[in-house]
């Protein structure tokens, strides 16, 4: 006979609680699964920027920032990002300006043409994920509104 350890995740007062093979089963699907729709999102929304070029501008959103930044918050080397940002000053997203207090550095941040680009990129993400939902029933809907704010908390958001 299995024992079943409680956890914290049952579905109410009457769910019985998952033993452990069974939560490492839950966790590993839902691993894939966030993975495949974030990988999809990314990719097939919206072809304007590959997704390293929209996460660097994203990055951008609310603060400037230099390429070293960046690179340490993307987890990229600092040539790599330089790439990137090269590539998004070139189209006119990101503007570069010396930093006041050290030379050697270079201040980036979103032009108003950046600014443009990620509400139409996170306008097509969300519609891409809206097109999914039309063949979805009302209570897959409910189901899925109950587990985003879960998914949410697993995440520490």
């Amino acid at each position: 006979m299995r024992t079943k350890t409680p956890t914290t995740m049952d579905a109410g007062p009457s769910a019985p609680a998952l033993t452990r093979g069974e939560l490492v089963t839950l966790s590993n699907e839902l691993r894939i699964a966030c993975m495949r729709i974030s990988r999809r999102v990314r990719f097939e929304s919206d072809p304007e920027l590959a997704p390293h070029q929209f996460s660097a501008l994203i990055r951008l959103e609310t603060t400037p920032r230099t390429n070293s930044e960046l690179a340490e918050i993307e987890k990229v080397s600092a040539p790599s990002m330089k790439r990137t940002t090269q590539s998004l000053v070139d189209l006119g997203l990101v503007a570069r300006a010396d930093d006041p207090t050290d030379g050697r550095q270079v201040i980036l941040s979103l032009t108003a043409e950046g600014r443009k680009a990620v509400r139409r990129i996170r306008r097509h993400r969300d519609e891409w994920m809206l097109a999914r939902f039309e063949n979805l029933s009302e209570d897959e809907l409910q189901l899925l509104r109950r587990a985003g704010a879960v998914l949410a908390k697993v995440a520490g958001e």
